[in-house]
């Protein structure tokens, strides 16, 4: 008798955006003469920009010459590309981060996800609610709850509200959490925290013995100097701290896949009996025996980002989403709706109008404007009466769905 893994029953129900995908099919199969425009998942819609695309194309051309053809890599990822992101998106903000302590790989989704089989099932995982639903659906996953609740949280998980009150920032938890997903910008409000903030959650759990799992995906749209791009800008972060950082949204990688999760040398979790054990070579078990590492024309499109060229090309697709966000964080204000984010973040978090519900709101917007946007409720319990727009559609679709937003009668 095969047994299957019982956590996952523990799921009520699908993963967010396919079940988007899935009311979108169906609207479309029915309206097959409307124009549907899609803001809902972050994928983006520019394509890879000169400089990233020539590297790519020459990567292929290598694989095509017996001379520079490549076998399997190192599964940690090729120096060339490690050392880039090392000096270029570290040791150039003054952290010493050095290449040794990267691992690329196809995803930070993968990695947040991934993380977790080092830790043991006995650590209780805090997470900010909303937040990007991945973190909570691999706790269950893993095997670190209870059953879900009537409330929709899941037992022996912290949730960390995000709300309006505290300016959609977590409030240091009561009770200990061994592990703590961190997202900033984030995804969905699109908030940022300031080094202040970065400084109380070191702090928190150095005197805790805690480890920051730091989604940082985002941190190439802050635009505000005062704002770290890193948590290892904060001093002690080294000691507390995993990184997660991906090529997709800052270069346009989402169909390509390579990101990259940094875990410092100084970084120490604890064995059954107390005894410190370096978390750096655990992770490195983990990819050498579960991952073959990401193709070399990947890779060096990958390090084409670090270029001089590349470095003005990408900065100009941030600087275009980053325009979308303003046009729709400003469009749907003069409409009258209470927005947030869309300033350091490619996201814009909107309070829904009369009281509708997450999905309610995202029905209405589907058949009366053939508008798609994700659902607040779908990132956590205290997103619901939100919603969350992307701002990686094309600019033309921008505009377009928010006049026919500002149409929307009620």
């Amino acid at each position: 008798m095969a047994f299957i893994n019982e956590n996952y029953l523990k799921l009520k129900a699908g993963y967010l955006f396919p079940e988007i995908g899935r009311r979108v099919r169906e609207f479309a199969a029915a309206n097959p003469d409307k124009d549907i425009i899609r803001m809902g998942i972050g994928d983006v819609t520019q394509p890879l920009t000169p400089a990233i695309l020539k590297a790519f194309h020459d990567g292929v051309a290598e694989m095509g010459d017996k001379n520079t053809f490549k076998g399997y890599g190192p599964e940690q990822g090729y120096d060339f590309l490690r050392e880039a992101i090392a000096k270029n998106d570290y040791q150039k903000r003054g952290v010493e981060i050095t290449a040794d302590e990267i691992f690329v790989s196809d995803g930070s989704k993968c990695d947040t996800g991934n993380i977790q089989e080092i830790f043991g099932d006995q650590n209780i995982i805090a997470i900010c609610d909303p937040v990007y639903p991945v973190y909570a659906d691999t706790t269950v996953m893993s095997g670190k709850t209870g059953e879900c609740q009537s409330n929709g949280y899941f037992d022996k998980i912290i949730y960390m509200a995000c709300n309006e009150a505290n300016g959609f920032i977590p409030e240091l938890p009561a009770t200990r959490p061994d592990l703590i997903f961190l997202c900033f910008p984030n995804n969905p409000t699109g908030t940022v925290a300031s080094r202040e903030i970065l400084k109380s959650w070191v702090d928190y759990a150095l005197a805790n013995k805690s480890i920051i799992l730091f989604d940082a995906a985002y941190e190439a749209y802050i635009t505000d100097d005062s704002i770290p791009h890193s948590i290892f800008e904060i001093e002690g972060a080294k000691n507390v701290a995993i990184e997660f950082r991906s090529f997709s949204k800052t270069a346009g990688f989402t169909g390509t896949r390579c990101a990259f999760t940094v875990i410092p040398n100084e970084l120490f979790a604890y064995d059954q009996h107390g005894n410190q054990v370096a978390v750096k070579p655990l992770w490195m078990r983990r990819q050498t025996t579960k991952f073959n590492g990401v193709s070399y024309p990947v890779q060096k499109a990958a390090a084409a980002v670090y270029s001089v060229e590349g470095q003005k090309e990408v900065q100009q697709l941030i600087c275009y989403y980053l325009e979308n966000a303003r046009l729709i964080r400003e469009s749907l204000t003069e409409s009258g709706y209470t927005v947030f984010g869309g300033i350091n973040a490619p996201y814009v978090w909107v309070k829904t109008k009369n009281n509708l519900s997450s999905w309610e709101f995202f029905d209405k917007l589907l058949n009366d404007t053939n508008v798609v946007g994700t659902p607040g409720s779908g990132f956590g319990p205290s997103g619901e009466g939100y919603f969350r727009f992307s701002a990686f559609a094309n600019r033309e679709n921008v505009i377009k769905a928010m006049d026919r937003i500002k149409n929307l009668t009620y």
